[in-house]
């Protein structure tokens, strides 16, 4: 989600400063989202000039290479935006807290590597979101209330497969146990990630259909879009690719007015 908060802040900046935004302007904001960014490129539309101060964009682009967030040790090889019309209270931007008036909407494009989603996977912030996942799927598994997870790998595979692998460590145990996934991931409507043919197992030892089944059900709800929804976040799936090496995805982003990301940014 901080990708997600990331580019708001940015689109946001870009119409802060009073007076007309000129493309460069625009370009240093968003590059300050960024720890490191190889290229960028912002383009922003707004003929005639002054509706910025009627609280009017009529288009944000932006083209990046290279951009490593500040607060996790992630790049994005590629990330291209391009926003529908952005309408805003003017009388905000003396804040330079923009409000929306209409929904802003965008069209999102990002690619990944596999090497830097392994970065990723091996943070201190994953590693602690992948313990609470362990608690809500894995309890029913003596072994698992004194164990933690460690070493996290992703391989792509051809036709959207991937394989993921764990090691689950446990005081008791010396050689720790090996979780290893090998699965599809499709996407239902645009919005429910749906993980397909599933094939789980611990220390070559495959998971009871009965068990693995109860476990894929609990994670295809967690990553079901709509639960955005609540949080002022409407999202769909446009294009979802897997390929040894890399990810590429591009999607629709709906914000509303309202959304609890606008009142994080003010």
């Amino acid at each position: 989600m901080e990708l997600l908060t990331i580019l708001i802040s940015s689109l946001l900046g870009v119409v802060a400063p009073v007076g007309v935004v000129i493309d460069q302007t625009a370009e240093n904001t968003i590059r300050s989202q960024f720890s490191t960014v190889e290229q960028l490129q912002v383009r922003v539309d707004n003929a005639p000039s002054y509706q910025l101060l009627q609280g009017k964009v009529e288009r944000v682009l932006i083209a990046g290479r290279s951009l490593q967030l500040k607060q996790q040790d992630f790049r994005i090889a590629v990330l291209e935006l391009e926003t529908d019309e952005i309408e805003f209270d003017p009388t905000s931007l003396r804040q330079n807290l923009p409000k929306l008036k209409q929904p802003l909407q965008a069209g999102v494009r990002l690619v990944v590597t596999e090497q830097d989603i392994n970065k990723l996977l091996q943070s201190p912030q994953f590693l602690k979101q992948l313990q609470e996942l362990n608690k809500g799927n894995f309890s029913a598994l003596e072994f698992t209330e004194a164990s933690s997870f460690a070493n996290p790998k992703v391989e792509f595979l051809p036709n959207n497969r991937f394989s993921f692998q764990v090691e689950l460590q446990n005081e008791q145990e010396v050689i720790p146990l090996l979780i290893k996934i090998n699965s599809g991931l499709n996407i239902v409507g645009g919005r429910q990630f749906q993980l397909v043919d599933p094939k789980v197992s611990l220390d070559g030892q495959e998971f009871p259909t009965e068990f693995l089944n109860m476990i894929i059900s609990n994670i295809n709800q967690q990553l079901d879009l709509r639960n955005l929804e609540g949080d002022g976040v409407q999202m769909r799936i446009l294009k979802w690719k897997m390929k040894p090496g890399k990810l590429e995805m591009a999607a629709f982003v709906r914000l509303e007015p309202s959304s609890k990301f606008l009142e994080t940014r003010r």
